[in-house]
This record gives structure tokens, C-alpha cells and sequence, in this order.
């Protein structure tokens, strides 16, 4: 695979997460109006099935409060 199509993937994964991510968390505000900060956890989780079992996986955690008010 290309350097500039391995990115174009990345990109399109990232673009798409964010816009479902966005609606996800502006409904979750506007259900619940009486939260004035959410807390909130994103994983990046490899589900890749490597051939040799000891290949570290891809693994990232990104935790942020996000002002609701």
C-alpha cells in the first residue's frame, strides 16, 4: 500500500468517526441539559488478526472533558 493512500484511509477512519462522534455527543447534550461537563474516553482498538500472536497491537486511549453549558 502507498504512503498517500494509507493516509487517505486514516483520514476517511478519523472523518467518519468524528462526524458520528459529533451527533452522538451534541444528542447526549441536548437529551441531558442538566450536565454541565461530560466526561468522555475514546479507545482505539486493533482487532487486526496477525499472523504471529506476538505482534503488539495498535492501542490508544484519549480522555477529555468536554464543557456541556
Amino acid at each position: 500500500m502507498t504512503d498517500d493512500i494509507c493516509k487517505k484511509d486514516i483520514r476517511g477512519l478519523l472523518k467518519t468517526f468524528g462526524v458520528m462522534a459529533d451527533e452522538a455527543i451534541v444528542g447526549h447534550i441536548a437529551k441531558n441539559p442538566d450536565v454541565n461537563t461530560l466526561n468522555l474516553k475514546v479507545t482505539l482498538e486493533d482487532v487486526t488478526e496477525y499472523s504471529d500472536p506476538n505482534t503488539e497491537k495498535l492501542s490508544l486511549v484519549v480522555t477529555k472533558s468536554i464543557k456541556a453549558d
